[in-house]
């Protein structure tokens, strides 16, 4: 089957894209919105190793599934020209690097107990983040749905319409509902690409994953965080907003494996490493069992999402030709890049507490507008120092 599916001839080797993930994973801040801007970016403007139909499928697809979108995108993205090799070397090199961070932060974090200037880094950098991820969707947006001009919107008035209800969705519930992604989808379809098989719905069945259930059965901890972080990778849709809240009911509310105080540094940790902001199980499974509690917990959580990619990528790129499956993709694309956009403003109201934190943004986005070619990572660390001394100071 993967014979037929996988291009015999790219234009880049495994090697590097391999490679470009393995740097994505070290030096890529901003969390899940700026990561899948910066794979667009990098891999379908400035490399062109993926067309703009090909990323266009595998966000649709990340998104459609359970689990960290940023990874599940990085391991489609292998998959388009490698197949499963090339998918499972991908994510590998995109986790492995921000794994490293989180777990030798995690032993610093005991060591000494507790870190006081991760606050003051994370009161500068999460700012700064806000900034790129501004830009980032603004990117994603003008080439997913349009810029927002009278012609484009006139134009496109059905994906601006579903662009818009999602982002406002995202920003009343503070979560991402997959349903609402399918729906878009299907009404697009049926608007401009209505299908022959309509009463046909093996082709549809397709695309509708399934989740895999799981009960805890051993009172073993590293058992229970197996259990726990596999049910975080294969229950929860999104942009990693919403495994925030399934994380805390889990691992200080259930479980009381951490404090309140603990759970706020986890997530400071996630935001001021970079790759996929899931990454954060690895530290708090160090925290909870040490190294194999932080190897448990992050391969628990990106294993469901690593299968739920793998497994039906090679039907839906098989069927990605056709009018109304790319109609059916363009109307996901449209509400996942809104549903993005609502987490921005999410993100931004919890991150953006003063005036400094405000200047810090919009000095970061003006410098990636005004300033084409400086590297994200002197931005994150600028704004950390800053963060730092601000934090001081007062």
């Amino acid at each position: 089957m993967e014979p037929t599916l996988v291009k015999a001839t790219p234009n880049y080797s495994l090697f590097a894209l391999v490679k470009y993930f393995l740097k994505l994973g070290s030096i890529g801040f901003g969390g899940p919105i700026a990561l899948v801007g910066y794979m667009h970016r990098d891999l379908v403007e400035h490399r062109q190793w993926i067309s703009e139909e090909e990323y266009k499928e595998g966000l649709a697809l990340a998104q459609l599934a359970p689990g960290p979108l940023a990874a599940q995108l990085g391991i489609y993205l292998g998959f388009v020209h490698y197949g499963v090799w090339g998918a499972t070397l991908v994510g590998l090199a995109f986790v492995i690097p921000s794994f490293i961070m989180v777990l030798l932060i995690g032993i610093a974090y005991k060591m000494y107990g507790g870190l006081a200037w991760m606050q003051a880094v994370f009161y500068g950098v999460g700012a700064a983040v806000i900034g790129i991820i501004v830009i980032s969707t603004y990117k994603l947006t003008t080439k997913s749905v349009g810029k927002p001009e009278f012609s484009s919107i006139k134009k496109n008035w059905l994906l601006w319409l579903f662009y818009f209800l999602i982002a406002i969705i995202t920003v009343l519930t503070e979560r991402e509902e997959v349903l609402l992604f399918v729906a878009a989808g299907l009404i697009f379809m049926l608007v401009k690409a209505p299908p022959l098989w309509l009463r046909k719905p093996k082709v549809i069945s397709s695309l509708l994953l399934l989740n895999l259930g799981f009960t805890a059965a051993d009172s073993d901890t590293l058992t229970k965080i197996a259990l726990f972080f596999t049910k975080a990778g294969a229950f929860v849709f999104g942009s990693g907003l919403a495994i925030v809240p399934f994380l805390h009911s889990g691992v200080v509310d259930q479980y009381g494996w951490l404090n309140e105080q603990q759970f706020i540094d986890a997530v400071a940790v996630a935001m001021i490493t970079p790759g996929p902001v899931v990454i954060t199980v690895g530290f708090i499974g160090y925290l909870v069992a040490g190294f194999p509690g932080a190897c448990v917990a992050a391969l628990a959580t990106f294993l469901p999402c690593y299968l739920f990619t793998i497994i039906p990528a090679p039907y839906f790129k098989k069927i990605a030709g056709n009018k109304s499956i790319k109609a059916f993709v363009d109307g996901i694309t449209a509400a996942v890049v809104g549903a993005l956009a609502g987490a921005v403003v999410v993100i931004a109201l919890r991150t953006i507490v003063d005036v400094p934190t405000f200047l810090i943004a919009l000095t970061t986005a003006a410098l990636l507008v005004y300033t084409k070619k400086l590297p994200e990572p002197l931005l994150i660390g600028a704004a950390a120092l800053i963060g730092i001394t601000l934090k001081f100071l007062a």
